[in-house]
């Protein structure tokens, strides 16, 4: 199945009589659409002008595309003649599918209707607005845009047909090369139409907005292939969902949350994720002006002290570093600007050289050095309407001057978004240089853009299915867990207290005795730890809510406590966890997550991101754990997980002991089916 002729028509057909019909017409001679244009109604209504044939039967060729813009059941009619005719492909306008299927029980039905009439025709949607291809003036659009014809530019994929149109209309100097709206992806999902939309070599890089997951394996294809392009991929991923929360029983479920899964499968994607409109846009203004920026070093310029205070505490939480200035650039720069100005980075360069355009070049191309991955000149104009903004020409002929003298990375950014008009914005680009607006949009376009590491080629373990999960006996978990190898305490297992006291004193003093059968031992008072006598342990056996026990050495000795937990996410796969162990767990929100199947470094990079780090570190000359030992129990659960997929809901251990020699479960989880 290819998308091209979908894409880029040579001829399309518009099946309906309607507005929305007519609007396609209407936009398919707007943009200049070079091919034939065949409007299909019963009654051979005319559309835009254009006379109409009163079957698809009539039609001189099969068109390359279609847009059927009829009710959901001629829809299905419409795609099988379709089909067989050998058209190139439809857009399905026509809602009440599977998004209606809580108000309608049949719609789930009719898309697989459809997709069954379809055969290998694609088809998007259906519930699906269409596609606009900026390059060719090939058009099937139902509505206003607000873009126009360019050489070369981004993609844009949204499931949502407004927010398709809300980002044709924006006014950033972004080109747009091609937008197309997903639908239900009843057939072709977004990640296929991402595949053929990279391989256009006029599509600098991909913006997804994704609210939901539909076929993992096919989103790891997109990923190769945009590797194997060198093409980057931007996603704003909506929607924070419960699905991996339903699982309470443990702490990795609340800890991880529903989106960890989501941030773990972009980052393993190598899908540069961003969390609003405005960044998502500024980052694909970046990438294709720049490609992925090598790193997060920048440098920013303005001729106030409150701009530069502002970047640099915009900057703060986010992986971007303003690095100290360099010998050279010390030297460049105090030639360029006089004794009076205190050199740093961001560097206020004061007002005394405005309208010097030699002066703001000599100082600008100073500060733009090989190490730096992007310099950003901080300006905002002012409003065109009310004032006047040609005193603001020696920023721009400085800035392009200064991009052509050094060939480095060069941004204009203004600390609001409205302070830079489009028409300015285009006279940038035609200098080389970015027009970045927002100083936090900035901040964090970069941040996305330094990102991009290697692709990963290992497949990620798919969610399996369970039918009746069930929480395993503590002691049965355990025994799981060490046969791959994970060390556990000494225990045995009491079917009263005074077996427990036997035990207990079998095992060696000082003993921890858990009540079994409780999910929470601590709230039910189901855990005491330190027992030091045969009479405590009975005593403190009498006093739980249960009849049968755990009765375990006493770990000492501990210098951090850690959480590993498993959770599978129908949406994106397992999900691995790391975070803070024992009572800290939810208390410090001190975690990250990957996917499994993890690499050991990813789970070394993992551990070290945490706020706990400085403990296993050794924090202030105390002794360090054993940070081999963690990374070999890390990776015994993650081998457990791999070996007994199927039917497993999660596995926790909790916490993980961590000790100047080795790393010990004192508590272990596993819910799966029996």
């Amino acid at each position: 199945m290819t998308l091209s002729r979908l894409f880029n028509p040579k001829s399309i057909a518009i099946v309906g009589g309607g507005a929305w019909c007519e609007a396609v017409a209407e936009q398919a001679i707007k943009m200049g659409f070079r091919g034939k244009i065949y409007p299909v109604h019963p009654k051979q209504k005319p559309l835009a002008g254009t006379a109409s044939f009163a079957s698809l039967a009539d039609l001189p060729e099969p068109p390359d595309a279609c847009f059927i813009g009829v009710n959901r059941h001629i829809t299905l009619d419409i795609v099988k003649q379709l089909n067989a005719m050998g058209a190139g492909g439809a857009i399905c306008f026509a809602s009440g599918f599977s998004e209606s299927e809580q108000e309608d029980d049949t719609g789930t039905d009719l898309q697989a209707q459809l997709v069954k009439a379809a055969g290998d025709m694609p088809i998007l949607g259906p519930n699906c607005y269409g596609v606009i291809n900026y390059l060719d003036r090939a058009i099937l659009w139902p509505d206003q845009h607000g873009g126009t014809p360019v050489d070369s530019g981004v993609a844009i994929i949204t499931q949502s047909s407004n927010m398709a149109i809300n980002i044709t209309m924006q006014a950033r100097a972004l080109p747009i090369a091609a937008i197309a709206c997903a639908g239900n992806q009843a057939q072709t999902g977004m990640a296929d139409i991402g595949i053929h939309l990279l391989q256009d070599p006029r599509i600098t890089a991909l913006g997804l907005h994704i609210e939901g997951f539909n076929d993992l394996r096919s989103y790891e294809r997109l990923a190769a292939e945009a590797a194997r392009l060198g093409k980057p991929i931007v996603a704003l991923k909506v929607g924070k969902s419960e699905q991996a929360q339903a699982a309470t029983i443990s702490h990795t479920a609340s800890v991880a949350g529903g989106d960890a899964g989501a941030t773990a499968l972009l980052k393993r994607l190598n899908m540069a994720r961003v969390n609003s409109l405005p960044t998502f846009m500024e980052t694909l203004k970046l990438l294709h002006f720049t490609g992925p920026l090598p790193s997060a070093n920048i440098a920013s310029i303005s001729c106030s002290g409150g701009e530069a205070s502002l970047a640099a505490d915009t900057a703060v939480g986010h992986a971007v570093t303003f690095p100290p200035l360099t010998p050279t650039q010390k030297t460049n720069l105090r030639d360029a600007l006089g004794p009076m100005v205190a050199l740093a980075n961001p560097l206020d360069y004061h007002t005394y050289i405005w309208r010097d355009t030699d002066a703001m070049t000599a100082a600008w191309a100073a500060m733009m050095e090989p190490h730096l991955a992007l310099t950003l000149l901080v300006v905002d104009f002012p409003r065109a309407d009310r004032c006047s903004d040609a005193d603001w020409d020696c920023a721009i002929e400085a800035a392009g001057s200064a991009k052509a003298l050094t060939g480095a990375n060069v941004a204009m950014v203004t600390t609001l978004p409205e302070n830079l008009s489009e028409t300015i914005a285009q006279r940038l680009t035609a200098l080389g240089v970015v027009p970045l607006l927002g100083l936090s949009e900035a901040i964090e376009a970069v941040e996305a853009a330094s990102q991009f590491q290697d692709p990963r080629s290992q497949p990620i373990l798919l969610p399996t299915h369970s039918s009746n999960p069930q929480t395993l006996a503590e002691a049965v978990a355990k025994q799981a867990l060490s046969e791959h190898d994970l060390r556990v305490p000494n225990s045995k297992q009491a079917t009263s207290p005074d077996h427990a006291a036997i035990a207990a004193e079998n095992i060696g003093f000082p003993i921890v005795l858990k009540g079994e059968g409780i999910a929470h031992k601590s709230e039910a008072g189901a855990v005491a730890l330190n027992l030091q006598t045969k009479c405590a342990v009975k005593e403190a056996a009498n006093a739980m809510p249960t009849d049968t026990f755990l009765v375990e050495e006493m770990l000492i000795g501990g210098v951090a406590e850690l959480l590993v937990g498993v959770v599978k996410d129908p949406a994106h796969g397992f999900v691995l966890t790391l975070g803070a162990g024992g009572t800290l767990t939810e208390l410090l929100t001190d975690s990250a997550s990957m996917l499994i199947p993890a690499t050991r470094s990813d789970m070394e990079t993992a551990l070290q991101s945490l706020k706990s780090a400085k403990l296993l570190n050794g924090f202030r000359d105390a002794a360090a754990a054993d940070i081999p030992s963690i990374l070999n129990a890390i990776e015994a659960i993650q081998n457990y997980v791999l070996a007994n997929a199927g039917g497993l809901e999660e596995v926790e251990v909790n916490p993980l002991i961590c000790t100047p020699d080795e790393a010990i479960a004192a508590d272990a989880l596993i819910r799966r089916d029996p």
